[in-house]
């Protein structure tokens, strides 16, 4: 009996602590006292804000290289070698630093065909692929750029790809992030006006950023040639986002 007895004496007390704490304020403390964590994160206003920004990108990145294929290795690497010499003299020469030329894939490969009368398959070259990223800081030289690339690796040229960016983002996020933080306590404020009750302080506030799509284009497919007049390209514009997770405090 006594034992039960102190138990609810006990038992009493923890509530009696945690009615108090919950009533007033630097209730938090008293909670973890009594051993029980009353300002949980559910509790307040939840709202995500979200901000936009539109950049103009100042670099273009082109994924290029030399793709070469002869009835052995030695002569496939020897012509892919001489051509990506050429191409990497056509990007310098016209004004993209070395730091900013990097290999992304390199590759020999057999080549092989379906011998139908043998029912096996048949070699019949090898392959060299030499692939690197090349970041354009003058955007007005993308397309004279691309030409040169074109003619100094000639048939064996490839250029898969081209992608817009901006080299540094953080005025925008800035910008983004003012935006969205207005956006959340305008809906923080809606919602308690709604709930009738009064918006607190922000109790808790987590970023998330939408790194933005770079658009992507095949330039050249296939090996061509380069055409007369300059490869005409347009940079656009780009959106650069942002979004908060607040969580107001309710005063009442």
């Amino acid at each position: 009996m006594k034992k039960n007895l102190l138990l609810a004496i006990s038992l009493a007390l923890v509530l009696a602590i945690v009615g108090l704490a919950g009533c007033s304020p630097g209730s938090t403390a008293l909670g973890e006292i009594a051993g029980i964590n009353i300002s949980s994160q559910q509790a307040g206003i939840w709202v995500t804000g979200q901000g936009k920004v539109t950049a103009v990108p100042d670099i273009a990145t082109l994924r290029l290289g030399i793709e070469a294929q002869e009835a052995s290795v030695a002569e496939a690497q020897t012509q892919a070698a001489e051509a990506m010499d050429n191409v990497m003299t056509a990007l310098t020469e016209n004004g993209v630093a070395k730091k900013d030329i990097q290999t992304q894939y390199f590759s020999i490969h057999q080549v092989t065909t379906w011998d139908r009368v043998k029912e096996e398959q048949t070699v019949v070259g090898y392959r060299v692929t030499n692939m690197v990223t090349a970041k354009i800081r003058d955007i007005d030289k993308v397309g004279s750029i691309i030409d040169a690339v074109a003619e100094a690796g000639g048939d064996l040229t490839r250029i898969n790809s081209i992608g817009f960016s901006v080299d540094d983002p953080s005025a925008y996020y800035e910008e983004a992030r003012q935006k969205a933080m207005a956006d959340a306590k305008a809906k923080g404020e809606q919602l308690a006006e709604l709930a009738e009750v009064t918006l607190g302080k922000p109790t808790y506030i987590s970023e998330g950023i939408s790194y933005p799509i770079y658009p992507r284009g095949v330039v050249y497919e296939e090996a061509v040639a380069a055409p007369a007049p300059e490869t005409p390209i347009s940079p656009g514009e780009m959106e650069i986002s942002l979004s908060l997770q607040v969580v107001y405090a309710i005063l009442k």
